[in-house]
């Protein structure tokens, strides 16, 4: 019997390279898709800016965050080489402002210059708004802070922070307060959770409206942010109690803050800072951190903020996103305790 021979193990040169050929070209055109997005988005942030970018403003032109956000606008544009446009898209308290930036491609043109006010008030009042302070924005850097100004009527016998406290538990009825926004009436209720006392929010248009009110007899205290507590205190017709900074003010230097007074828990400082859509590559965001923190530390820009009664700040974006979870959580224990309203 004649033994049979297995069959060859070779190949054909020729059918050999040709399939080595097709899996190649395959294996090439799949590492190219893979890295496409890669190579995109380095190429993009390498060439980040190469048009205008545009500050997005929810409030009205000539405000105070308003001229804080063009004093930026300015700086960062000659840093950058490219124009940085603000844009004012005031209405319903910030939030048009807001849902417009957070809807926006994340590609670091569209930021959001966003006060607490409509990053941590209003969300905890409004649940169902159509934007998420943590999950639809990327911090890039706090701007600026500032703390709050308890005031009374200079006329009534009301010296420091217990005299306030007496007065109120004994006259419930005289006891309100107002303010302009959900900013005063959440700060005003921590105040009466941690002293105990009484004491109706009346709403007013504005911070100084409220002021004028309470100059007048119709309101018993307010807390008031620097701008337009100061002039009104130049008056004579109104006292300061306390600030709720951890250090006092070098405008009133005299005026204690809320620990020295007596009263723990009520530290807490209003800030305005700069947003961008979730999304945005960490390397645009990382150069807007670094570029606004050079701008807040320059001496001509600390002057202007000190002039509109604000501290320049500086954060990086990973501070301030520890900054804002924690702001959220503690103003809205506030809320849960006042049972101050919220919208269904």
């Amino acid at each position: 019997m004649i033994p049979m021979k297995r069959p060859s193990a070779q190949f054909h040169p020729l059918f050999t390279f040709s399939r080595l050929q097709r899996w190649s070209s395959r294996v090439s055109l799949m590492g190219m898709l893979l890295g496409l997005g890669v190579y995109h988005a380095s190429t993009w942030a390498q060439d980040y800016p190469s048009k205008p970018i545009h500050i997005v403003v929810g409030q009205a032109a000539g405000g105070g965050v308003d001229m804080m956000t063009r004093v930026v606008a300015q700086k960062l544009s000659a840093n950058l080489n490219q124009a940085v446009i603000v844009e004012n898209k005031a209405g319903a308290g910030g939030i048009i402002a807001s849902e417009f930036v957070a809807k926006s491609s994340p590609d670091g043109y569209n930021l959001l210059m966003g006060p607490s006010g409509n990053m941590v008030f209003t969300p905890i009042l409004m649940p169902k708004l159509k934007y998420s302070p943590t999950k639809d924005f990327t911090p890039i850097s706090m701007i600026t802070n500032f703390p709050l100004i308890l005031l009374v009527n200079a006329k009534l016998p009301i010296h420091n922070v217990q005299d306030l406290v007496n007065f109120m538990k004994n006259n419930p009825n005289k006891s309100n307060y107002g303010g302009s926004g959900p900013l005063f009436q959440f700060s005003s209720e921590l105040f009466k959770i941690k002293t105990g006392t009484p004491g109706e929010f009346i709403q007013f248009k504005s911070t100084t409206e409220s002021i004028n009110a309470m100059m007048s007899g119709d309101l018993l205290m307010v807390m008031s942010d620097p701008g337009p507590a100061l002039p009104a205190l130049a008056t004579g017709n109104v006292r300061a109690l306390a600030v709720t900074a951890p250090n006092r003010l070098p405008s009133l230097p005299n005026v204690p803050t809320m620990a020295e007074a007596g009263l723990s828990g009520v530290e807490f400082k209003v800030w305005t800072a700069l947003f961008a859509p979730a999304g945005t590559p960490p390397s645009v965001i990382k150069l807007l951190e670094t570029e606004v923190n050079k701008i807040l530390k320059q001496a001509d820009v600390i002057q202007a903020m000190n002039l509109m009664s604000v501290q320049a700040s500086g954060t990086t974006s990973e501070e301030f996103s520890k900054l804002l979870k924690e702001d959220l959580a503690r103003w809205s224990s506030v809320a849960e305790a006042a049972k101050i309203s919220v919208s269904p």
